[in-house]
């Protein structure tokens, strides 16, 4: 009699591609919650500049007559709106065809996207001033004080030091990020020494920063002298940072800013990745009172942690004020980068690499936005990234919406300890 015995398969199942690629694409982990993110958020955007258009409500007033009104008004409007976000940030067809007609420039081709990169340059910075704080378990505000701090550190040497290009431009760039760290430091050393919260601190000193720039700008030493408006000197030519796309013509403002930030952002990885004080912002960002208990001193990486960060930060407002035309110093100069940076750092996830993508992201709407005027109101790019960082602060709020899975982590949140 015969018997055959029959292996038993110990081996795993193993799932095909397609599965596998569509259970991931249905997962709530953090690379799908921020592109889930970015398309909500356009699909509420879509719909506002939709209510917003007079003509294409009127349509909706007799929608079960004529549906077909109502449906294209509405995508006539929603396409061409966000065809002129596109043209205004990166590419305008019209124009690359006239260029290849010969009856446009280089410069006017490249033009979009080169304001892209401007305004995208200073969010890298900022972003990577927040997102270092966030490994460490820390929430830096005070990345827009580190700015404007850093700004005058660069104009101060750009305009009253007289060097060589070769030693000016870097000893300003120096002195731009010293300013930021200084002042950066400060939150984190309080919080060590006192137990004092790093955003009470550093909002305050955002507004000892803003108020200071307006005395500093007041000053015979700063104020410009053949201006009466609260404007500063300009920086010489020797501190100035050459055009990045110089080559191309006059009127392309991008600066190798642009380059500076990139390469900070490989040098954030490299710190958090690589070195030993990487691994002690990781792990006191992961568990404080294990990190003590282990021998590493909290207030320590607390106060170098914020004091890097700020560095960062002032390293953008140098870049900025020493690679913008008129190359000077207002109020206004400032804006907001350093509030933008924590959005930037949301959407990047406190991930240099993610940092990079989401300062070219918001620099694309900012940029794209100032195209789509007058028909589109300047507010929709503010209104775009409030409305990306609601959903990227909030996975669960888009789990439940799309009805996606949990993943096997649980759901990817960006926390600051301590509150």
């Amino acid at each position: 009699m015969n018997t055959t015995t029959t292996k038993p398969d110990t081996e795993p199942s193993r799932k095909g591609f397609g599965p596998t690629f569509v259970r991931y694409l249905t997962e709530a982990n953090s690379v799908m919650v921020t592109i889930y993110s970015l398309l909500l958020a356009f699909a509420i955007g879509a719909v506002l500049i939709i209510v917003s258009d007079p003509g294409v409500r009127g349509t909706f007033s007799y929608l079960f007559a004529r549906p077909g009104d109502a449906v294209s008004s509405s995508w006539y409007a929603v396409s061409t709106a966000y065809q002129d976000l596109f043209e205004g940030s990166i590419l305008d067809f019209g124009r690359l065809q006239q260029f290849l007609a010969g009856d446009a420039t280089l410069n006017q081709v490249l033009r979009p996207l080169s304001e892209t990169l401007t305004y995208a340059t200073p969010l890298m910075f900022t972003g990577l001033a927040v997102g270092l704080a966030f490994r460490a378990g820390l929430f830096n505000i005070g990345a827009q004080g580190q700015f404007v701090f850093g700004m005058l550190g660069a104009l101060i040497v750009g305009f009253a030091v007289e060097l060589p290009p070769l030693l000016h431009l870097p000893l300003a760039l120096l002195a731009g990020g010293l300013a930021g760290g200084l002042f950066g430091a400060i939150p984190g050393y309080l919080k060590a020494r006192t137990g004092a919260h790093e955003v009470i601190s550093s909002i305050m000193l955002n507004n000892i920063a803003a108020y200071f720039l307006m005395w500093a700008l007041g000053t015979t030493f700063i104020h410009s002298v053949t201006s009466q408006e609260l404007v500063s000197k300009p920086v010489d030519a020797s501190a100035r940072l050459p055009q990045l796309l110089g080559w191309a013509g006059s009127g392309l403002r991008v600066s190798i800013g642009l380059l500076l930030g990139i390469a900070l952002a490989a040098g954030t990885w490299w710190l958090l990745s690589k070195s030993t004080f990487g691994f002690r912002i990781r792990a006191v960002g992961a568990n404080a009172h294990a990190s003590e208990t282990a021998g590493m001193d909290i207030g320590r990486t607390f106060t170098t942690t914020m004091g890097v960060a700020g560095g960062l930060a002032g390293l953008g407002g140098a870049a900025l004020v020493l690679g913008l035309n008129p190359y000077t110093v207002n109020p206004g100069t400032a804006v907001e980068y350093g509030f933008d940076g924590i959005t930037v750092a949301l959407l990047g996830r406190a991930h240099p690499g993610g940092i990079v993508a989401a300062a070219l992201l918001f620099g694309a709407l900012k940029s794209g936005t100032l195209h789509m005027q007058p028909a589109i109101p300047v507010e929709m790019s503010t209104l775009l990234q409030a409305v990306i960082v609601l959903f990227i602060a909030a996975p669960a709020l888009v789990k439940t919406l799309l009805r996606l899975r949990t993943p096997r982590g649980g759901l990817n949140t960006l926390e600051a300890r301590g509150w």
